[in-house]
């Protein structure tokens, strides 16, 4: 597919405002609500692990460095890779992460954004920031890097139904 097509056929800021409305703000309270959901699956990790440690002498403890990731990464791509395209942060703050290649999201999509994502924040979140703040879709980098967009759905919904496409 033409590139230019591909860009044409995403929404504008310009001519859908509505779709990049407040998208900052409610990308960073839908953090802070899936870090919350992310600690309280750490917890219940860290209790069944040391339950295990306990009854392993140790060796439960062992594998709590390789559970504890796997299940992180779990929540981001059973979310994102559900049909709603979100996580349950998202889903609160009426976001939805869109494909910019014309293809519906697909599963590595789903395994690579959060992955970028956790690397690029903890590389440099102000950076992160800073190139949402000058992208005109508002994309921050692991978006960028990932062929992804972040928009609101109800106004996406309605968007997509006027150009007669489905959501």
């Amino acid at each position: 597919m033409n590139e230019n097509r591909i860009h044409a056929a995403l929404p504008d800021p310009a001519t859908a405002p509505e779709l990049f409305e407040g998208l900052l703000t409610r990308r960073v309270m839908a953090y802070v609500i899936d870090f919350f959901i992310i600690l309280a699956i750490a917890m219940g990790l860290g209790v069944v692990g040391l339950i295990l440690g306990v009854l392993t002498f140790g060796l439960g403890w062992l594998l709590l460095p390789v559970v504890l990731p796997l299940a992180i990464l779990g929540y981001y791509v059973v979310t994102l890779g559900s049909p709603r395209r979100s996580t349950v942060g998202m889903s609160m703050m009426d976001l939805v992460l869109t494909p910019t290649s014309g293809a519906p999201l697909d599963g590595w999509q789903a395994l690579a954004h959060p992955i970028i994502f956790w690397i690029t924040i903890w590389i440099s979140w102000p950076l992160s920031l800073l190139i949402a703040l000058l992208t005109p879709r508002r994309q921050m980098i692991h978006d960028l890097l990932t062929g992804t967009l972040m928009l609101r759905l109800s106004p996406m919904e309605r968007h997509w139904r006027t150009l007669g496409e489905p959501a």
